[in-house]
Parts: structure tokens; C-alpha cells; sequence
């Protein structure tokens, strides 16, 4: 996940607790801005629930609100006034990519390959070898995992070799030879669930894309470390890191256990050695038994990339209940969205990270408006 430079430097010089990849975006609103009242919502199914049609007026809104049809990506707010975070626009991508599977329209694809233009555009032209434009080793996994995912779908050659290239230049600076796992940042402070799940889940794609055993045995690897250091085995839970030879600490958050339900699951789905799938299992419901508030997912984020979060989890989480036939989370995931959904800022169609208030009517983040939406593109329509 993206930070800013400051705050690297800073933590790495003088850091005494464990770091995580939870980075602030610098951007607060003050006492007096717009964001307007966000009134607490009773935990009940909304109704009525979602249809093809709203799941369409949802990423509309989203764009109207949030994207920048002259560079090709989203904003970080709806102020128009700034460029979101890099790592996040890769995600964003990834909703597209979703709506597009929804939908299968040819205006979608154009979105799908103008995303791939705008970071290229962007990000020298995803050159993983400017230190300037790249500057810790999970914002580039993000975008190779996306890059494969594009490759999937669209065929383009181009982009399977912009995420080999990535692939390859991560490996090199991020892997750890000696102990295992994967660094998240050039510095090496720390082996970080925002790098090592994502590692995984993009070999696997590259794998099933080229059938290269490399890949295989790479997310093999970092998966079995991951596994072992990453998550307690036991509850399910995903911690954020592990520094050093201390145990692993750092809040649970979905994006970790949402990219761990996703590596489980891809390694299931070649191997279907039924312990993967357990593991898939284990970590959502470890998120439905201990992150939820009456059945509803957390806020993440408090004006910062936080936000995001949620949709990560939501493209794995419901993988596992579309793809693996987990329909035993469906209802759970419905009530999420149905509430989201009903709580949107009516005049705008714009969702929230909180799913169980209001959506504020004034400004908010394109981070924070994303996870309903891309929860809608995925959830059979009722």
C-alpha cells in the first residue's frame, strides 16, 4: 500500500514498534468541511436488494464522481483536486475489470485498456526501475497482479509482459533467500502481508497464463511462509507483518485477509488439495466472527487509503463464494451490501465506508466510495 516518502524515511530512522503497511494518506478534512452528517443506521437487511441495474448505476456515479477521463484514473476525492494513490489506482483498474466480466460491453473494455493507459502515462510507462515513480515493492504488486488479471481478460500481450517484468524486478529486490518471504519496502524493514499474499496470487496468474512451473513454485514458497508467519493457523486470523524475528503483530484488516482467502484459494484451484480451501475459509471467517459489528465489515479508513480496503476483499472473498461455491457467506456478504447500498447519498449514488450509516453528502474519498461498488459488480443480482 502506498505511503509518502516522508513517512518512510521517518519510521525507518528511528522506529521502536512493529511498522505496518496501513499508510495516511496527507489529505484531513478540517472541523468546517462538506463531509455533512453520517447518521447511525440499524443492522437490518436492506431492501429491496441490489439489481444488474443498480450495480450499473453505482460504478457510473462512482466514475462521474471520482474519475479523470483526461489521464485515465481516478481522483483521490470527489473534489477533483488530486490524483489518488498509486497502489489504489491498480485497484481501481481491478474494479473495472470486474465490471466488465459483469457486463461484457465494449465501452467497458475501452475503460479496462484507457486504466492500462493512464498508468501508463503516469508511472514511466510502468518503468520498475525509476525509484522515483516506485518506491516500495507492494505498490508495484499490486499493479503486476492487475497487469496479469488484464492479460486474462483482454488477451493483450503487452500487459503480460509489463507484469513478468515486475514479477521478475520484485523477486530480485523483495525475496528473502535466506529466511523466506517477501520484503514490502527497499529498505527491507519488514515482511508485510500487503506484499507476500498479493506475491502469491500474482504467480499463480502468471503461472495459469504461461504454465511456467517457476511461478508455481514461487507462490508455493512464499504462500507455505506466509501461512506460517502471517496468520495464526488456528483462528484464521491475518496479521499485518512480521519485523524481524519478533511475532507477528499489526491490526487484522479484509485487504490481508482478503488477498489470503485469494492465494489459498488460486493454489486450491490448481492443486485442490483441500487444505488450501480450508485456509480460504479459515480467514473469512475469521472476518466474519471477529471483524464485523452485527454482521457488517469495518469502516477502514478515517480519511486515509483505509478506505480501499474492502475492495480488495470483496474481489477474493467473493471468488471464493462465485468461483469456489462457498454460497455458505453469500447472505452475510448481501446484508453488507444491501445496507451499503441503502445507505448511499441518494442525490449522488455514492457509497460509503462505513456501510452502516448515511454516506455523507459532502466530499468524501474515491477510496471510501469504492467497496460497495465493486461488492455490486460481484454479488449475484436478486
Amino acid at each position: 500500500m502506498s505511503v509518502q516518502k516522508s513517512f518512510i524515511f521517518l519510521a525507518l530512522a528511528g522506529y521502536t514498534a512493529i511498522l505496518s503497511c496501513d499508510k495516511v494518506k496527507d489529505i484531513t478534512p478540517s472541523s468546517g468541511s462538506l463531509l455533512g452528517s453520517a447518521k447511525s443506521a440499524t443492522h437490518q437487511l436492506a431492501t429491496p436488494a441490489i439489481t444488474s441495474a443498480d450495480a450499473d448505476l453505482a460504478y457510473t456515479a462512482f466514475n462521474a464522481a471520482c474519475y479523470n477521463p483526461d489521464n485515465k484514473l481516478y481522483y483521490s476525492t470527489t473534489l477533483k483536486d488530486g490524483i489518488a494513490a498509486i497502489w489504489t489506482q491498480a485497484i481501481f483498474w481491478d474494479m473495472a475489470m470486474d465490471v466488465y466480466k459483469r457486463t461484457k460491453t465494449t465501452a467497458q473494455l475501452t475503460r479496462v485498456n484507457d486504466i492500462y493507459q493512464g498508468g501508463y502515462d503516469q508511472y514511466d510507462g510502468y518503468n520498475w526501475n525509476n525509484t522515483t515513480t516506485w518506491f516500495i515493492y507492494d505498490d508495484m504488486m499490486w499493479w503486476i497482479m492487475a497487469l496479469a488479471r488484464a492479460n486474462q481478460i483482454t488477451g493483450n500481450a503487452t500487459y503480460l509482459q509489463k507484469s513478468q517484468d515486475g514479477f521478475a524486478h520484485v523477486w530480485a529486490g523483495s525475496y528473502d533467500p535466506v529466511d523466506g518471504g517477501m520484503y514490502w519496502d527497499f529498505n527491507h524493514s519488514g515482511k508485510n502481508s500487503c506484499i507476500n499474499f498479493p506475491t502469491v496470487i500474482a504467480a499463480m496468474r502468471l503461472y495459469s497464463i504461461t504454465g511456467n512451473n517457476d511461478y508455481l513454485t514461487k507462490a508455493q514458497s512464499i504462500y507455505s511462509w506466509s501461512k506460517a508467519n502471517l496468520t495464526n493457523t488456528s483462528t484464521g486470523e491475518v496479521y499485518d507483518n512480521k519485523i524481524g524475528s519478533n511475532p507477528p503483530g499489526g491490526q487484522a484488516y479484509t485487504y490481508n485477509a482478503g488477498t489470503a482467502i485469494g492465494a489459498a484459494y488460486a493454489l486450491y484451484k490448481q492443486s485442490n488439495n483441500i487444505t488450501y480451501l480450508n485456509d480460504a475459509k479459515k480467514y473469512a471467517d475469521y472476518v466474519e466472527n471477529n471483524l464485523c459489528t452485527n454482521g457488517i465489515l469495518p469502516a477502514e479508513g478515517d480519511f486515509n487509503e483505509q478506505g480501499v480496503m474492502k475492495a480488495i476483499f470483496a474481489d477474493y472473498m467473493m471468488q471464493l463464494i462465485n468461483e469456489g461455491g462457498q454460497t455458505q457467506y453469500l447472505s452475510w456478504i448481501q446484508n453488507n451490501v444491501n445496507t451499503g447500498w441503502a445507505n448511499r447519498d441518494q442525490a449522488r449514488n455514492l457509497t460509503y465506508r462505513n456501510y452502516a450509516v448515511s454516506c455523507p453528502t459532502g466530499y468524501i474519498q474515491s477510496y471510501e466510495a469504492s467497496s460497495i461498488v465493486t461488492f455490486m459488480q460481484l454479488v449475484p443480482a436478486q
